[in-house]
């Protein structure tokens, strides 16, 4: 994310010199990746800043807030239903509990005890992952549930087809074999609408990033090594100030 600069006269009518905006900026092949404080950014990869969010936060948006809203919307995921969201402490779960509570879905989340005030502050109902998981979440939704959203991989989709009253309505990010099972892999996309749709949300007050930490980018591969750790509460963000 940054304030644009310069453009080709009359090449991007959508913003204007100055506008802060955040993105999801990549080639249409993912094979190579870099952080840097500048970029070319094709104008499909971005949307506005939200105002209410500061940098760190905004930064943290768009992988992880895309990820989250495309993946609801794989599934479908609405109003009056009940959504289990696995990970649900991580960078795209936590997205994904608050655009569906934003939705007027019930949620569902799974996450370590630690995590389960964290959760409930933003209004899902948590459950600890493992053994049980499915019995677990019987108990809270005896009739099943409507649409899940799996952000950790393993028996997540298993579980989910269990519990699922169609077993369609469920989302990977991480089981590639999910199509084959039924379900609908989500590889995100940078789409200008849906960033917008982020920050609307964010600037409504139903939607916030949590930023774990904040590394100055020589400690990007320390970034990276907490990332693996699985034990991230929202985002790692990179300064590269």
């Amino acid at each position: 994310m940054q304030r644009c600069g310069p453009f080709l006269p009359g090449a991007v009518t959508e913003f204007a010199v100055g506008d802060e905006v955040i993105g999801y900026v990549r080639t249409e092949q993912v094979q190579h990746g870099t952080y840097a404080e500048f970029v070319a950014a094709p104008v499909h990869t971005l949307g506005r800043k939200p105002a209410s969010l500061d940098w760190e936060q905004s930064a943290g948006l768009p992988l992880v807030g895309l990820t989250a809203l495309q993946a609801l919307v794989a599934v479908g995921a609405g109003a009056g239903e009940t959504v289990l969201v696995h990970a649900a402490a991580g960078g795209v779960g936590s997205l994904a509990v608050q655009i569906a509570v934003a939705r007027g879905a019930r949620v569902i989340g799974t996450a370590s005890e630690r995590n389960h005030d964290f959760l409930r502050s933003l209004g899902a109902e948590p459950v600890t992952y493992g053994e049980g998981l499915a019995e677990r979440v019987r108990q809270l939704a005896p009739e099943g549930i409507d649409a899940a959203v799996d952000c950790v991989g393993g028996d997540a989709v298993a579980v989910s087809q269990e519990l699922l009253k169609d077993s369609s309505r469920v989302a990977s990010i991480v089981d590639q074999q999910v199509s084959a099972k039924g379900g609908h892999h989500v590889f995100t996309q940078p789409v200008s609408a849906d960033l917008e749709e982020l920050a609307t949300l964010a600037d409504a007050g139903k939607l916030t990033v949590h930023v774990d930490r904040v590394l100055p980018l020589v400690e990007a591969a320390e970034a990276f090594r907490l990332s693996q750790t699985k034990r991230v509460r929202g985002k790692i963000v990179l300064d590269v100030g």
